[in-house]
């Protein structure tokens, strides 16, 4: 088993060498290239390099097809995105863009002020998971000097102390950055938003409106991206080959573990068929006795290869409880951003309720005061007829005995034409409130 490990560790740090040297050679010859941009490497010993790559460096390092390093694209808008590949693992979310791989992490915008805690926090995680591997090792070591007892109880010790793949602490420092990152934006929305609505219901002005649609705005866009989030987290944790995709610690020991049995395998064929050229035949002897040795060579292979992915193939609860967790995070702040929004709704419909009571308040005034004004009409109609320039009985009189009676006539008749469209204006507000037309 620690040969094994050893011998995975030098391959990852040759091949890291060999890559690394790979994409600064030609530096200023890939600047004036199309499509090379800088990238933050990580690897698995925590140091980081800035290198410079372009599209089909990366294709050929991490074994992504072209649409899937579109997603990194900044150019483009791509909604947050996770993907597990045969070889890497791609990560858009919110900030973090970024290609993990079974040794390192690619960070694409490493320059972005958001991302620097982010990268320090990645670092930090790294460095601790190579100085427990490295513990643990040494301790493998010494156990294996010790007696078989202790040695088996040091095994079992180990197993305890299990540790968590390089791409599952990648890959959950993308996942809190990005989780605590949109929960802080909720938390900072809602504390700006209750205010704001409350002060909006108090009084309703221009002013608080525009700051009610503001924040409607940064909701309606904060619940599609923690959406988004929360959904392929979900499609994640209900599909076992997309989780089992992302084991690519298991599936590059895997390929290493049967490399490595393949030669065995053509050694031992090959062993074989030079005893059956040396060895001198016998008359009833059949040269391909016991089947050809390519043949027999290439169903080993195949079993062993379809017998180890098979044994793994649902081994995915550690990735499943780390998902979960984070999705139960990402989850009560949709929750979250779903109450504010009910809040938000809330608001709206008792500030449409106020508005709606206001304009009927309205329109009974303009119906009582076309009442009103209709009777005043018919007392100016009564008033225009005593003012025409014309003789009446009224006002015919030589005496002042004869005045002074048409004067109360006079008096009499505006009086009771007042008193009598007071009398139809009531009426017609009695009439009104038993028709429920004003309250």
């Amino acid at each position: 088993m620690r040969g094994g490990m050893s011998k995975t560790s030098a391959i990852l740090e040759e091949d890291t060498a060999r890559t690394t040297a790979h994409l600064n050679v030609g530096g200023g010859l890939r600047k004036k290239a199309s499509g090379v941009r800088q990238w933050l490497l990580l690897d698995s010993t925590g140091q980081t390099q800035v290198v410079e790559a372009g599209k089909h460096t990366v294709m050929r390092r991490t074994g992504l097809p072209a649409r899937d390093l579109r997603i990194l694209d900044p150019i483009l808008s791509y909604p947050s995105t996770l993907l597990g590949r045969e070889r890497a693992i791609v990560i858009n979310l919110e900030h973090i863009k970024a290609i993990i791989t079974a040794h390192e992490v690619l960070l694409l915008n490493s320059k972005d002020p958001s991302v620097a805690p982010f990268v320090q926090e990645l670092q930090r995680r790294i460095l601790r998971l190579h100085h427990a591997t490295a513990a643990q090792e040494g301790m493998a070591i010494e156990e294996g000097r010790a007696s078989t007892s202790s040695w088996q109880e040091g095994i079992h010790s180990l197993d305890g102390l299990k540790l968590l793949q390089f791409e599952f602490i990648a890959l959950e420092a993308c996942l809190e950055a990005a989780c605590s990152c949109l929960g802080k934006e909720a938390r900072t929305l809602e504390e700006e938003a209750h205010p704001a609505l409350d002060k909006l219901t108090t009084k309703i002005s221009t002013l608080n409106l525009e700051r009610v649609r503001q924040i409607k705005s940064r909701l309606v866009d904060i619940t599609g991206r923690v959406q988004k989030v929360r959904d392929e987290l979900e499609h994640l944790l209900d599909d076992d080959e997309d989780m089992f995709q992302m084991y690519l610690s298991d599936k590059l020991e895997q390929r290493l573990d049967n490399a490595s049995s393949f030669n065995k395998l053509d050694d031992v064929d090959e062993s074989e068929m030079n005893d059956r050229v040396h060895r001198p035949m016998k008359g009833n002897e059949n040269i391909h006795e016991g089947g050809e040795p390519g043949r027999i060579s290439h169903g080993a292979r195949t079993s062993i290869a379809r017998s180890s992915m098979t044994n793994k193939h649902h081994d995915v609860e550690e990735l499943e409880m780390l998902l979960e967790a984070y999705f139960v995070q990402i989850d009560g702040t949709f929750n979250k951003l779903s109450t504010l929004r009910e809040y938000v709704d809330d608001t709206e419909d008792y500030i449409n309720i106020m508005l709606d009571d206001k304009q009927n308040h309205l329109l009974q005034m303009g119906v009582m005061l076309s009442t009103m004004s209709l009777i005043v009409g018919a007392l100016v109609v009564m008033a225009g007829a005593f003012g025409m320039n014309i003789n009446i009985q009224l006002f015919n009189g030589d005496t002042a005995a004869e005045k002074e009676a048409g004067m109360r006539k006079f008096l009499f008749t505006v009086g009771g034409g007042t008193t009598g469209g007071i009398f139809l204006y009531v009426i017609a507000v009695t009439w009104y409130k038993n028709k429920w037309l004003i309250q």
